[in-house]
């Protein structure tokens, strides 16, 4: 009998984590398993999370849970976090994948912003390990993949706060690795580069526009190639993936160039916010 499978996918309404539910409901289809596949997507847009639910039903046979939240709520996450710990299955996987950005200085950032990227970036993923772990080591099976990013190894001037927050997220990522090791719940951290979805729009402040950061496009990932090497990671059980050849390229320069190089390099780096025209 095929063991039965939650999958727990977090800002699944868009980008990578509705991509992450598309293929992970695609394999489970194609390994006859979709009948014991349960996904529960959590975004704040209860209306593309329905859609897609529905879509997903439809073409591969899911059971597909719809669990409205916003994540930037503590009230919120307590709610969800109880229903978590309730979930139920033989093998568990939870994608923390919901970030939330901002562009622009920080000496010009609001405070309410901020607030809201260390809830969502920081202590959702979290609250949400912490409510599924226990499940997931009694069912002696489970799989966690926290979406990081390049720029946990960066400190980048115009994006202070979410390269800062990405790199506790991929800290924290090796740390509860390394204390899982031994069980069978592997953990692992995945860093992408610049990838075209939504992310970068609503970052974006109000009267900025985006100035273009010369060979930036040639770093540019689409979102299956992150989404297909992530599960090819966790497939292999390594603690980290940076998808794309380009993207471990500069991840494997950015571990090996000493502090002042890197700094001489952010600090001469095209600022990215500017007025708009």
């Amino acid at each position: 009998m095929l063991p039965k499978v939650t999958l727990v996918i977090t800002g699944a309404s868009s980008g990578f984590g509705e991509a992450f539910a598309r293929r992970l409901a695609e394999l489970s289809k194609a390994h006859g398993c979709e009948d014991g596949t349960q996904l529960v997507l959590i975004a704040r847009s209860e209306d593309k999370l329905q859609a897609l639910a529905a879509e997903i039903r439809s073409e591969y046979g899911c059971d597909v849970q719809v669990w409205p939240c916003d994540l930037s709520s503590a009230s919120a996450r307590a709610e969800l976090t109880e229903r978590l710990s309730a979930l139920k299955g033989e093998v568990m996987w939870l994608i923390n994948n919901a970030g939330l950005g901002d562009y622009g200085e920080f000496v010009s950032s609001l405070p309410e912003r901020n607030r809201s990227m260390i809830e969502v970036n920081m202590a959702a993923p979290v609250e949400l390990t912490r409510a599924l772990l226990p499940e997931m080591l009694k069912a002696e099976k489970g799989y966690i993949i926290n979406v990081a990013s390049l720029a946990a190894d960066l400190a980048i001037p115009d994006f202070a706060m979410y390269a800062a927050c990405k790199a506790f997220v991929a800290s924290f990522s090796e740390a509860l690795r390394l204390e899982l090791s031994g069980t069978e719940v592997h953990v692992t951290a995945v860093c992408p580069g610049p990838v075209h979805t939504n992310f970068g729009e609503v970052a974006r402040r109000t009267g900025k526009s985006k100035k273009e950061v010369p060979f930036r496009k040639w770093f540019y990932t689409s979102v299956p190639k992150v989404v297909e090497d992530a599960l090819d990671a966790v497939a292999a059980n390594r603690p980290r993936c940076y998808p794309s050849l380009k993207i471990r390229m500069a991840g494997l320069f950015v571990r090996v160039a000493p502090l002042w190089l890197l700094r001489l390099i952010m600090s001469t780096r095209p600022r990215k916010a500017v007025p708009a025209e």
